[in-house]
């Protein structure tokens, strides 16, 4: 979808002399990927994620040494347990990895859901920002992403992520960003 939007935009930029539109046309550029992982929102919220997930991680973590106890004890007493006992503790096994198993996948789809949570909120506020920008300068495009060159006069990344930064602008307890950690491992 973005692509053909671009690609639009393309032609009707290159159909606008043919068609003797004379005026000028400002054309800016942002680049939502920089400020996605530079704002300060972004950081805050990856931190937000992490101690949000972390007792869930730290539960799994503590499933994976039990597993290892479990199979510690069934290599180490070979001769020692009798076969009731045995079996016994190789059931507790298999059953403590199905529950790792569907812990590790119940983590990583909750925080892949909160992660996209916190990827549209931020993506809202630099939505927000740039098309303030844009009418403050009097652009007539805004284009962002999939752009193959853009000049440092058209690139206003570097003024969105200046209010991103600004204090008035940054509150902490709505931040949001994707995040580079990942749960469960």
């Amino acid at each position: 979808m973005t692509v053909y939007r671009n690609a639009l935009v393309i032609i009707l930029l290159l159909l606008l002399p043919v068609l003797g539109i004379t005026q000028e046309l400002k054309i800016g550029f942002v680049d939502t990927i920089q400020l996605m992982k530079d704002s300060p929102q972004a950081e805050v919220a990856r931190k937000k994620l992490e101690t949000e997930f972390q007792p869930r991680d730290l539960a799994i973590v503590d499933m994976q040494k039990q597993e290892k106890q479990l199979e510690d004890q069934l290599t180490s007493d070979t001769g020692g347990l009798i076969d009731t006992e045995r079996k016994k503790i190789e059931r507790n096994l298999q059953s403590l990895k199905r529950d790792i198993k569907r812990a590790k996948e119940e983590i990583i789809e909750d925080y892949n859901v909160r992660r996209n949570e916190e990827i549209n909120k931020l993506q809202k506020l630099i939505d927000k920002i740039t098309v303030d920008i844009a009418k403050e300068e009097h652009f007539d495009v805004i284009l962002r992403d999939n752009v193959l060159y853009s000049s440092k006069r058209a690139n206003i990344t570097d003024k969105v992520l200046e209010r991103l930064r600004a204090p008035q602008k940054f509150d902490k307890s709505s931040a949001e960003t994707p995040s580079s950690y990942i749960p469960g491992k």
